[in-house]
């Protein structure tokens, strides 16, 4: 008779915890819908309706305020599995000072983001020790709080809405120690995660320099040797039908559509699983930016030079160490 082993079970926690996060944003949205339209148009308790959406004009701003994260959700021992299944791994090369606040712009973003979400929206993989004093906020798309639930789920773990009076609040009204994590390439850089692949869509990308800039704060980069490398992407033949649809869909609404694939249940087996392998994340030495309240594009230019350049040195610095050649080199577009 079979009977699971610890390492079967362990296994099986570990792939719960990553359906669960990446398939329960699609779950409350489609549950919140199809109940609201249940509850108004077949029975008599529309007024819960009513109420949720009255809920949600009064909150509204929440996600703009800093939030509102609760640590026992972020130490959830769900995201402990979560972690481990790669393992993700982040690794400080200076000590950051709580004095002061600090933008952290993370690459690459990956498909999905894997490693910045384990240890930027859980405390599972060491940050409040490695960083003792230092409070990271998530900033993610503000249609994420448009949705009763959801909204609230995705604000536990410690996530903001990435609008300008969202980052105006947190670097002036939360005192220091804040560091708002960005990541810089979004969902434009997807096309680019492949294994091996060390693309980033960065020189087009100068708001968070700018917004550095007005605030004061210092630039940290991060980079997550091994973000691009959890899942293959099929590339169509350049020219073809499903190539200029692709093209055209990212042109309409700034997203490409990935046809990617990762790992099965079973050995040797493909599906959306990404491929369980170590991502280690190296958090470089803060980049301190002036404070000037209207940069000129010249300033901007400037010291965004100045931060790719400390980019490539973190990544030049560590590269051999995750199985990148010596003279495999950062390819910014």
């Amino acid at each position: 008779m079979f009977w699971p082993t610890k390492k079967d079970l362990k296994t099986a926690m570990e792939v719960f915890a990553l359906f669960q996060w990446a398939l329960s944003a699609l779950v409350i949205v489609i549950t919140v819908i199809m109940v609201n339209l249940y509850l108004v148009v077949f029975t008599s308790f529309w007024p819960v309706t009513v109420l949720m959406l009255l809920w949600l004009a009064f909150d509204w701003k929440t996600p703009e305020r800093g939030g509102r994260r609760f640590n026992c959700v972020r130490r959830w021992c769900l995201w402990k599995h979560y972690s481990n299944y790669f393992p993700l791994k982040i690794v400080k090369t200076k000590d950051i000072p709580t004095n002061h606040n600090y933008i952290l712009a993370c690459h690459p973003h990956g498909l999905l983001s894997h490693s910045w979400f384990g240890h930027f929206s859980t405390d599972t993989t060491g940050f409040s020790k490695i960083f003792p004093g230092i409070t990271p906020y998530m900033l993610t798309l503000g249609a994420f709080f448009w949705v009763p639930f959801l909204r609230e789920y995705i604000m536990s773990t410690g996530a903001c809405s990435v609008s300008q009076s969202s980052i105006d609040f947190l670097l002036t009204q939360k005192g220091t120690g804040n560091m708002l994590v960005v990541v810089v390439g979004g969902l434009a850089e997807c096309k680019y995660s492949m294994p091996g692949s060390t693309t980033l869509f960065l020189k087009k990308r100068q708001g968070f320099v700018r917004t550095a800039l007005r605030y004061g704060v210092s630039l940290i980069p991060a980079y997550a040797f091994g973000e691009a490398d959890l899942y293959d992407q099929h590339i169509f033949t350049p020219g073809s039908f499903i190539s200029h649809f692709q093209k055209w869909f990212q042109k309409m609404v700034h997203v490409y559509p990935c046809a990617f694939y990762g790992r099965g249940f079973t050995k040797n087996s493909w599906g959306l699983l990404p491929y369980s392998q170590p991502v280690t994340t190296i958090v470089g030495e803060p980049l301190p930016l002036p404070k000037i309240e209207n940069p000129s594009q010249e300033i901007v230019a400037k010291y965004h030079t100045l931060y790719i350049d400390a980019l490539r040195k973190l990544f030049d610095q560590h590269k051999t160490k995750f199985g990148i050649s010596e003279t495999q080199e950062l390819v910014i577009i």
